[in-house]
């Protein structure tokens, strides 16, 4: 069983981020994104937890278990400091998964054992001119007599001048297709001549972080380097991104959740009129939103994470749901909070400054991964075939729903860029609507039937598309699929938590429900059905359970862990 604790470890070394003496407190944080720096304390506590050992597999010597605690461990860092998230070391994640994935035995114990001595590695997939389009990239390599031979340039790769290794991704072949890329694992004291590097880019978030570049023009590395087979690049990465589109906006998920207690903490405290904020309905039924949202996004990153764990074949689609739907739901929340500061949200200074940090940050917690149009592309290239052959009614493997039970092995080897013939989730939301009895609250099976009827028109979609929907010339109707897919995936997370039995809230008469019928209107809402808006007795009883929350300083997501302590 995952080690369940890991996330109140962290927590407990960071300590009460509101104390201004804590060194790693979000009054050093704010010093340093001004001075737009790492926190150096905030390094050097991860470098006593080994945080590195995260990202290495248990076989390699690490820790890393399975992906939903992957996400889950790396939280605390993002609840204090995106920034030092992904500047320490996530994108050493970003880099590894893909060894893991397709590297030779050399290459993992190699990179498993410069992780575990707290070294670096970048990931420098990018350039500028092309964006996430990655079978465009200039820079190339040449495979000959034992040596490899490079040209061009990276740019915009986070720590690329710090790290001790790069991943490097560099044309290998002449056209642009899939075929025409390949993977190289770099140890940069073995390129020769040295890199250049290019100038830091200054960004307004994630400010501390070193975004940089990397020009290998006539450097020359060893053919061992070479990951995998030359040209499997792409489907490599494609694979890898299956474990990063779930883990990322799992952690980023610690930014919400920050942004929750800071907003209810203000509220509280501002006075307009006579009382506080927090007596404003309108304030009430906002916060009570962005809790809703934050455990809808918990439940949909925490499903597919143990998915991955119980059957990776099906698990591109799912990813790229997460990728895609998580950030939105993040973004919305902290737009909509950001209303409650009124004009304070612009004050660089006091106890609520660090949520414009935050704010800034959490678009760029995504550097590095493909954006919402990839990720749709990924779904629609899916859909036909899952209408056709998954969505069928499929009690979801108990050890899906179940935070408590044993998960298999991550398999690597087992992911595929296409799944098709298994959908967990969409099966599973059609089993729980057709094994619901009348113990089920008639609101929440109203909004259940609504969700498996919505499923039932995508699938009709779907089969009667033309095949020119399922690629990057699809219309608009093809990239709406592609959303609605998402939300649906997010409905079922959310139905198969609260149906097995995961009290996330309960107010006082004992009743379950609040929860789920919020979430489910939200989503709704996002399918074209109602505004999202939540009638006034469901954002009490939320706005209560989030308050206690707070007050109790627990984390507002699936699992109501201590934090801030």
């Amino acid at each position: 069983m995952s080690n369940s604790n890991g996330e109140e470890d962290l927590e407990r070394l960071f300590g009460d981020p509101f104390d201004d003496h804590n060194p790693v407190g979000f009054r050093a944080v704010l010093a340093a994104d001004s001075a737009r720096r790492l926190p150096a304390a905030g390094e050097r506590l991860l470098d006593e937890w080994n945080c590195n050992a995260e990202f290495v597999p248990v076989a390699l010597g690490g820790r890393w278990r399975d992906v939903d605690e992957l996400g889950r461990r790396l939280r605390p860092v993002f609840r204090r400091d995106a920034a030092l998230g992904l500047g320490y070391g996530v994108t050493s994640l970003m880099a590894a998964v893909n060894v893991w994935t397709a590297g030779s035995a050399a290459q993992q114990d190699w990179l498993s054992g410069e992780l575990l001595q707290r070294r670096r590695t970048a990931v420098a997939f990018h350039e500028l001119a092309h964006g996430n389009d990655l079978l465009r990239n200039d820079c190339t390599a040449r495979i000959t007599d034992g040596q490899v031979i490079f040209r061009g340039r990276k740019e915009v790769i986070n720590n690329v001048e710090r790290a001790e290794s790069v991943l490097l991704l560099a044309r290998t072949g002449e056209d642009t297709g899939g075929r025409s890329q390949s993977l190289f694992l770099i140890d940069k004291k073995e390129l020769s001549p040295h890199p250049g590097y290019l100038p830091r880019w200054a960004t307004t978030g994630m400010r501390a972080c070193e975004l940089g570049g990397i020009d290998v023009t006539g450097c020359q590395a060893p053919a061992a380097t070479l990951v995998g087979l030359p040209g499997t690049a792409a489907e490599t990465a494609m694979r890898a991104f299956q474990i990063t589109r779930v883990a990322l906006p799992s952690m980023a998920l610690g930014i919400l959740d920050t942004a929750l207690h800071l907003a209810y903490r203000f509220a509280v405290a501002r006075q307009v009129y006579g009382q506080s904020v927090s007596d404003l309905p309108v304030v009430r039924a906002t916060l009570a939103a962005a809790f809703v949202d934050l455990l809808t996004a918990d439940c949909l990153a925490t499903a597919a994470a143990r998915a991955l764990q119980l059957d990776p074949r099906p698990g591109a689609g799912l990813a790229a749901a997460v990728k895609y739907l998580v950030p939105q739901l993040l973004d919305e929340a902290m737009r909509a909070l950001s209303l409650v500061f009124g004009s304070t949200f612009y004050i660089n200074e006091g106890p609520y400054a660090v949520f414009e940090k935050f704010y800034r940050d959490l678009p760029l917690v995504s550097v590095g991964h493909a954006g919402p149009t990839a990720c749709l592309l990924t779904i629609i290239a899916e859909l036909p075939v899952l209408a056709k052959r998954a969505w069928r009614a499929d009690p979801a493997p108990a050890a899906l729903f179940d935070l408590a039970a044993d998960l298999p092995a991550l398999d690597l080897t087992r992911l595929a860029l296409l799944g098709g013939r298994r959908d967990l989730l969409a099966s599973s939301l059609l089993a729980d609507i057709a094994t619901a009895d009348a113990r089920t609250p008639v609101r929440v099976l109203e909004l259940m039937t609504n969700m498996g009827d919505q499923l039932s028109m995508l699938g009709r979609q779907c089969l009667a598309a033309a095949p020119v929907e399922r690629g990057p010339a699809a219309s608009a109707a093809g990239f709406q699929a592609g959303e609605r897919y998402a939300v649906l995936l997010a409905a079922a997370a959310c139905i198969g938590f609260w149906r097995h039995g995961i009290p996330l809230i309960t107010d006082q008469t004992g009743d379950d429900t609040a929860w789920i019928q919020a979430a489910l209107l939200r989503l709704q809402a996002r399918l074209g059905g109602g505004d999202g808006a939540l009638p006034e007795l469901l954002a009490e009883t939320l706005f209560g359970q989030l308050e206690r929350r707070v007050l109790q300083r627990r984390s507002g997501g699936l699992r109501p862990t201590a934090i801030f302590r």
